[in-house]
């Protein structure tokens, strides 16, 4: 008896971006051979992947991560994406990933991280089912990146108007503590620290900056530390 075919109503929209057109070519044909999906491509330009996204009913993307677009650091234009379509799940496929690379991709609103190298393609389709369900896709020393930042205390990068860093990492720490309202006991318990060292780093800090109250140093913080992404570092001395 022959299977029955799913409904189009049924199945999921898969978007392949990506600028490697005989991976791409091949990444298609393998999941239009599953009745669960209906699938198109395009490049990794965003403006490109928008026009997609404009033509076609699209659920899932998947985004070539090893594009020098996509790779590294730069997530802007993927958290652009995320920003502009948030129902869409995103999907990285990439050759092998770095903590910094795991945690700017789901801070840019990816649902999964997926590699050839590790899995085998039948489960890059659970990975697609399971993202348009609104799980989350990551193997668990992916998952464990994520633990360690969350655990880690936040800083706010300091730096002069030529770019120089003026304070350091634990002092960083100090200031984004005091910056989200927490007082000197709570930085202390935070850092486990006294209360009287946190007085000694919050004195050098406003020797630093050139300030002289706590309601200064937010203002500061605002200020200098706005136009840049926080980050999460563990801390120093």
């Amino acid at each position: 008896m022959e299977s029955a075919r799913v409904a189009p109503s049924s199945t999921i929209g898969v978007l392949v971006a990506d600028s490697n057109q005989m991976q791409c070519q091949l990444l298609v044909s393998a999941l239009r051979r599953r009745p669960e999906f209906r699938v198109r491509s395009c490049g990794v330009d965003m403006n490109v992947i928008l026009g997609a996204i404009a033509d076609f009913p699209v659920d899932v993307i998947l985004m070539n991560a090893d594009h020098p677009q996509l790779a590294g650091q730069d997530m802007a234009n993927v958290r652009r994406l995320h920003l502009a379509h948030p129902h869409i799940a995103k999907v990285l496929v990439l050759g092998e990933s770095s903590h910094d690379s795991v945690v700017n991709a789901f801070r840019s609103g990816v649902k999964g991280l997926f590699c050839f190298a590790d899995y085998p393609f039948r489960l890059l389709c659970k990975c697609i089912q399971s993202v348009h369900q609104g799980q989350v896709w990551a193997n668990s020393e992916q998952l464990q990146c994520l633990l360690e930042t969350v655990t880690q205390v936040p800083s706010l990068r300091m730096v002069n108007a030529r770019g120089i860093t003026l304070l350091t990492p634990r002092e960083e720490q100090v200031v984004a503590l005091v910056a989200d309202g927490l007082s000197n006991r709570e930085v202390a318990r935070e850092l486990g620290l006294s209360e009287h060292t946190v007085k000694k780093y919050l004195f050098h800090i406003f020797d630093k900056l050139g300030i002289s109250s706590r309601v200064e140093l937010v203002l500061y913080a605002v200020n200098h530390g706005g136009a840049r992404q926080a980050e999460w570092i563990a801390g120093g001395g």
